[in-house]
């Protein structure tokens, strides 16, 4: 295996000039320079430093990507592609300065083939766009991250949410890629068949690599018809613990749940002050069935029965698409709603990945972690696949506040890897999670990764500073 390379080093202020000059030559009012600009596209979403680039060129097609990719190249500049800027773990920062490559103008529904259920896509695309573009064929796109992120960036960071112990992650919705490699070369990944043994899995290489291998400038899409009937509600339990066991339970029945998620105590009352419901303030599950109209209310009258055992219940749930609507719109606000538990604090959001039989285990000791910190820090699951987030608030003008959280989140990786999990189950890598990356998977994992990153990428400009760890 390769020996990891030197660090990346900031070009020389020679070389920035240069390629902004070739940069403004070509793209003349599409570079921005601007400070304000600048930082919008590094990181705003965590408590990593804002780290902006040196310029930011706003693109429209594939072409322009090969141009700027190739005037970086020339000048061994760094480049860092932008969707919405959404992601959590530093992914967009710019440490080493460069060009922030911003896709956000590449929102072009390319293709549609409903008979295949699949679509082709540029990678500015937001998922609620395209849902709302597909929507009169009788189709939609299942995954939901909550943000409304771009769909280039959801493949990036290999996102998934709370659709995906139904419909999978991204990995498992991608069918090929269009990709601009660090040459400024194109390469497809693959064909729009629904499966292929011809030769590597490019596509599942690029999915999650976070910009450190290429630019996604086209992504080809799984659809799934629109259900016939959708039913779902709100189940409170007595303990994470029971609501978490009723989750297994759940999975372990072969219930077909399209969606499970956790709210603990803390989030549930800021849900109710925030989206203004009027739930138990006690852990809740928010449970959605997709299939017919008799599936789905056996489902749920099967669930019911499954969270009595578990000390839950009353399960209320409907079928009525404005109840439903308000409900997940609660839960996708809950990150806005637990910021408002400590106003004039940092929000800073985490989430690790654990065997589903290791949940309650894992959330249970999170839970007494967080009591023995003295920390804020409401609890949100994507539980039918073991992943839950937590939402730190923190006082950034309090060091030993800092401190307190900084190693609590720490001690919480740890737990996860102690029972076979992951240090993140969607928010990626990027800068925040570096240092995890080789206890969980080992030394020569590690290097492989970093073979793959010099053969892709030998000169080291493609999202420098990001996943792979230098030691």
């Amino acid at each position: 295996m390769s020996s990891r390379p030197a660090p990346f080093v900031r070009p020389s202020t020679a070389a920035i000039a240069a390629a902004l000059a070739a940069l403004s030559a070509r793209f003349g009012n599409k570079v921005v320079t601007s400070q304000a600009v600048r930082e919008q596209h590094a990181n705003t979403a965590t408590w990593l430093t804002n780290e902006p680039p040196d310029a930011v060129v706003f693109v429209a097609s594939t072409e322009d990507v090969q141009a700027v990719v190739r005037i970086c190249a020339e000048h061994r500049v760094p480049v860092v592609a932008f969707g919405t800027g959404s992601s959590l773990e530093g992914q967009v920062n710019a440490p080493f300065g460069g060009v922030s490559i911003d896709l956000s103008e590449m929102k072009e529904v390319v293709a549609v083939h409903a008979e295949d259920l699949d679509c082709v896509v540029q990678p500015g695309v937001t998922r609620k766009q395209l849902n709302d573009y597909l929507r009169d064929q009788g189709l939609f796109f299942p995954l939901d991250p909550g943000a409304d992120a771009s769909l280039g960036g959801m493949v990036a960071t290999r996102c998934s949410g709370t659709n995906a112990v139904r419909y999978g992650t991204m990995k498992d919705n991608v069918l090929a890629l269009k990709v601009v490699l660090p040459d400024g070369e194109v390469m497809n990944t693959a064909r729009r068949a629904k499966k292929s043994s011809a030769g590597y899995d490019l596509t599942r290489l690029f999915v999650g690599s976070e910009g450190t291998l290429g630019i996604i400038t086209e992504v080809t899409l799984k659809l799934h018809g629109i259900p016939e009937a959708i039913s779902g509600g709100v189940c409170p339990f007595p303990t994470v613990e029971a609501a978490c066991n009723a989750t297994i339970m759940t999975i372990q029945s072969g219930l077909p749940v399209a969606r499970i998620e956790l709210l603990d105590e803390i989030q549930v009352k800021a849900s109710n002050a925030y989206s203004k419901l009027t739930l138990p303030e006690s852990p809740c599950l928010f449970v959605e069935f997709h299939g017919t109209a008799a599936g789905v209310a056996e489902q749920s009258e099967r669930f019911g029965e499954i969270a009595t055992e578990f000390g839950g219940g009353p399960f209320e749930w409907a079928t009525k698409a404005e109840d439903r609507t308000r409900l997940w719109q609660a839960r996708h606000d809950g990150f806005w709603a637990g910021c408002a538990l400590r106003p004039g604090t940092k929000a800073i959001s985490t989430d690790v990945c654990v065997p589903i039989s290791r949940l309650a285990e894992c959330l249970t000791e999170t839970q007494r972690d967080i009591a023995a910190t003295g920390v804020t820090a409401p609890v949100l699951g994507h539980v039918g696949d073991g992943n839950f987030h937590l939402t730190l608030l923190v006082d950034l003008t309090d060091p030993e506040e800092i401190a307190r959280a900084k190693a609590f989140s720490g001690r919480l990786v740890e737990r996860a890897l102690a029972m076979e999990g992951t240090c993140t189950g969607e928010h990626g890598v990027g800068q925040g999670k570096i240092k995890y990356l080789k206890a969980e998977h080992g030394e020569a994992a590690i290097g492989a990764m970093w073979a793959i990153k010099q053969a892709f990428d030998p000169h080291g400009i493609m999202n420098p500073g990001k996943i792979l760890p230098l030691c």
